[in-house]
């Protein structure tokens, strides 16, 4: 069975920065994208980066100078480096593989808060 495992959330100041890591357990075939979402309460989760097996990115535009998304595929792992820490980035971050076949895993979340 496939468990994701997200870490690196917390509580940082504005202008800080967070490193959030996401790793698979188990086996996934055809492993395709890798990605990050977030959410806050009372409004729909949505997209913050995305990175492919291509090395392609896909990014909101709350994300675009701030955000770095990476991957090791090697160790299934990926990573969501954030700079620039704004009030509004606070959320429950989220990630989220997909496979060829539309299969997806989503980890269990990660509490982000951006505060002084």
């Amino acid at each position: 069975q496939v468990q994701l495992v997200e870490s690196g959330g917390g509580l940082v100041q504005p202008g800080g920065s967070l490193r959030l890591s996401c790793a698979a357990s188990g086996t996934i075939f055809t492993l395709n994208a890798m990605g990050w979402y977030r959410q806050d309460p009372g409004k729909e989760r949505e997209l913050v980066e995305r990175i492919l097996t291509d090395g392609r990115r896909i990014y909101a535009d709350s994300a675009k100078g701030r955000f770095t998304i990476s991957r090791d595929n090697a160790k299934n792992t990926v990573y969501l480096q954030m700079n620039s820490l704004k009030p509004e980035d606070t959320a429950i971050y989220y990630c989220r593989f997909s496979t060829s076949f539309s299969l997806f895993y989503w980890g269990q979340g990660t509490q982000v808060t951006v505060s002084s």
